[in-house]
């Protein structure tokens, strides 16, 4: 076990589902990998509520309905990526000097954090957290956790140039096709080029969760109602990993690394 109490600025720091079905999610995910569930009200409406997603009462993702805005405009359920920031109003800025779009304008959300909504260049969409009360997950490097985030897009290059100058991120190459993020000496993330075959596929981000036993994990999401996209798979020198989909539809990995930590 690994609990923390700051992400240092370039760091994934939260997990995020917008769902349609939130009550249905919430018995999916902590089916599957035992997380413990805390509503908290954020409006007047009986579904206003933001859901944590904790293990021994720490965070390590959240859940909320999605807007109807999102559902009128055909965006499907899915997982959030966040990155920590200094200062989100300064990222922002400095995103659009870029090239980026900024869907959503920097807001604090209430005492926890101020944030922002960001598409990339290539249409990849994530967001940045500037923190106060709420640093972001508070448990790392063990079984349920997030443990790593990548991004599938058109141009990899591109979208390297783009995130090295937002976020001071390195990218290590020992595959051509496969660039690691690196913050510092650490990697912790990845980009790599979509495929011929992904066509009509937006770019977009995926979040790993480390498990103890992937092909475990994969029957346990079946018997759940999730549905596999990619099969339990070896990644040499790394951990084998599977792509799943949770039955409202949105998206997320599991990996069982070569070297797990307790």
């Amino acid at each position: 076990m690994t609990e923390v109490t700051k992400h240092e600025p370039g760091s994934f720091s939260w997990a995020e589902l917008a769902t349609s079905d939130p009550t249905a999610a919430k018995k999916f995910y902590s089916g599957l990998f035992g997380w413990s569930i805390k509503d908290n009200p954020m409006g007047p409406g009986p579904e206003d509520i933001y859901t944590l997603l904790q293990i021994s009462g720490k965070d390590v993702a959240a859940l909320y309905k999605m807007m109807k805005e999102q559902a009128s405009q055909g965006v499907p359920p899915n997982w959030m990526t966040y990155v920590t920031v200094a200062n989100a109003d300064e990222s922002a800025k400095k995103a659009k000097s870029l090239g980026a779009t900024v869907i959503t304008e920097p807001f604090d959300v209430m005492d926890y954090g101020r944030m922002a909504v960001i598409q990339d260049p290539e249409g990849a969409i994530f967001s940045i957290w500037q923190p106060m009360k709420h640093i972001g997950v508070q448990r790392v490097e063990e079984p349920n956790t997030m443990c790593w985030c990548e991004l599938q897009t058109w141009d990899a290059a591109k979208a390297g140039k783009f995130y090295t100058s937002l976020f001071g991120w390195g990218l290590k190459s020992n595959d051509p096709q496969y660039h690691e993020i690196m913050r510092g000496n650490t990697p912790i993330g990845g980009i790599f080029p979509m495929t011929p075959d992904m066509k009509g596929i937006p770019p977009h981000w995926g979040i790993y969760f480390q498990v103890a036993d992937c092909d475990g994990a994969v029957s346990k999401a079946k018997s759940l109602g999730g549905t596999v996209a990619v099969p339990p798979t070896d990644i040499p020198k790394t951990g084998r990993f599977s792509v799943l989909k949770d039955p409202q539809g949105a998206f997320f990995n599991v990996i069982k690394l070569d070297i797990q930590s307790a």
